[in-house]
């Protein structure tokens, strides 16, 4: 697929067929007791999503180069809410399907893929949870779906450009040089040194970050996502994925509903951004913790609370 073209749209309004998913080893299927199924959403391509409970929608985006996992605790606090939480793969990351192409990877792409997979599951007054990438990928698939999101639990992400202009990082600038797929194909960065980025490197060890690296080791093409979407990081305002993260931030802009923000302040990528995000959330409630990153992994509770204060103002 041309990495530049928009993939088709596959909405289906009143019916979704649901494939059978991957198999899983014993050790990883038991930290995932969730009703698991494939969709088609466009290009050949399938995402994979794991469902628990029934009751009022929420929708968990991760990001790069996680996959629904990363929300397992969180859905072990609110096992007992009536919700119904939707936690879907990312193209190319966990189970889903890949695409043959690093240059596929695109913000646009990924938001037409994730809006399909949105459209088949016909959802309404849905809560959207956002974390990493999964911030600017949701909040613009939802935006196909005017009206759909009724609550927003914004964690450690971006949802706009700054004002500025970027200041890429070191590794930022590494990943969109040749050397990028090496370093990411070989080294395995960063899918297999998740820990660096946590204030509690425990949290993500052992059999917790062999469950982060097994979807992408796999398959052939694995390590091509998480440098897709290193390099969907903009290096400069001419960059495709500035024009759709002003979309985001409109969308954000016009949003009326409650909101929540959870912030892990230890984070080495984001955590310093918290006031960009409060600026596009003023009404949000904000809990500030001490944790890096992927702070699901380190504070699943402050994160539980805020998807229900959110669920108890819509």
């Amino acid at each position: 697929m041309d990495g530049a073209a928009a993939p088709s749209i596959l909405f289906s309004e009143s019916h979704m067929d649901r494939h059978p998913p991957p198999s899983l080893p014993d050790w990883l299927e038991s930290q995932v007791p969730f009703d698991r199924y494939m969709v088609e959403v466009g290009d050949g391509l399938n995402i994979h999503v794991m469902e628990q409970g029934e009751g009022r929608p929420v929708l968990l985006f991760h990001g790069n180069p996680t996959w629904g996992y990363l929300y397992r605790r969180v859905a072990a606090e609110l096992v007992d809410e009536p919700l119904r939480l939707i936690m879907p793969d990312l193209i190319g990351l966990g189970f889903s399907d890949r695409p043959s192409e690093v240059a596929d990877h695109t913000l646009e792409n990924h938001s037409q893929w994730m809006a399909s997979l949105i459209g088949q599951l016909n959802l309404s007054d849905a809560v959207v949870v956002v974390q990493d990438w999964g911030g600017a990928i949701g909040l613009h698939s939802v935006s196909h779906h005017p009206g759909l999101m009724s609550g927003l639990v914004a964690l450690n992400t971006v949802i706009g450009p700054p004002k500025t202009g970027f200041k890429p990082t070191s590794l930022h600038r590494v990943m969109n040089s040749p050397l990028g797929g090496f370093i990411s194909g070989t080294l395995g960065w960063p899918q297999d040194y998740l820990r660096v980025l946590q204030n509690d490197k425990s949290s993500i060890s052992g059999t917790v970050q062999k469950s982060y690296s097994y979807p992408l080791k796999r398959a052939q093409g694995g390590s091509q996502a998480a440098l897709g979407l290193l390099r969907m990081v903009p290096d400069t305002m001419d960059h495709p994925t500035v024009a759709p993260l002003r979309e985001v931030a409109a969308s954000v802009k016009d949003f009326t509903g409650p909101s929540a923000i959870v912030w892990g302040r230890q984070d080495p990528v984001l955590g310093k951004i918290l006031r960009r995000i409060n600026r596009a959330l003023p009404n949000a409630e904000v809990t500030v913790t001490e944790a890096g990153h992927f702070l699901q992994e380190e504070v699943p509770e402050e994160i539980a609370a805020a998807i229900m204060s959110v669920v108890a103002r819509v």
